[in-house]
């Protein structure tokens, strides 16, 4: 199993903490031990949300700067604010409808999210669909399968809502735009 130290940022809304979740309950169900903890900011005004999630065996949830092996960046912005915690060779998931600077050795993986969530007609999907794009790199800690089954676990009983959340997550697995 591989232990991983992921950032996961946005703002306030925009699902940053039912991403963490998912992948929390994806790595419990590896077997894999999990420590998270997030800074709501002024999130209710639209402020940053920044998640911490690792998973492995770790001893304090908060990652370090620059020991992060991936962010996930809800926000463009976002990527230039919280890039200090990528360790050389980590990677970003970004949305983002252009592309921006990577370091030398930084792996980067882009998609317009907000496009795409209005196409599938679901503005609020731009959080899976990153954490799809994510997947597809191949450098998560757990694969498209096992964070579908979390989605199913989490949403059973709102059926509707189920089927959304994983045609947002294939949305951002299948497409690189």
């Amino acid at each position: 199993m591989i232990s991983q130290q992921l950032i996961i940022s946005g703002v306030g809304g925009q699902g940053i903490l039912f991403i963490t979740r998912l992948l929390a309950e994806t790595a419990i169900v590896k077997g894999m031990p999990v420590l998270t903890s997030e800074t709501h900011g002024m999130a209710q005004r639209g402020g940053i949300v920044i998640s911490h999630l690792k998973a492995g065996t770790f001893s304090s949830p908060l990652v370090r700067p620059g020991h992060a092996d991936g962010l996930i960046a809800l926000k463009p912005k976002n990527v230039e604010f919280h890039r200090s915690f990528l360790r050389p060779g980590g990677w970003i998931a970004a949305n983002t409808c252009g592309s921006f600077p990577i370091g030398d050795n930084e792996e980067a993986a882009f998609i317009d999210a907000d496009t795409i969530a209005m196409e599938l007609g679901n503005p609020r999907a731009v959080n899976l669909i990153i954490l799809g794009r994510a997947l597809a790199t191949g450098r998560l800690f757990c694969a498209r399968d096992e964070v579908e089954w979390a989605i199913r676990q989490r949403l059973r009983n709102k059926p509707a809502q189920m089927e959304q959340a994983l045609a947002a997550l294939a949305a951002g697995t299948d497409t690189g735009r």
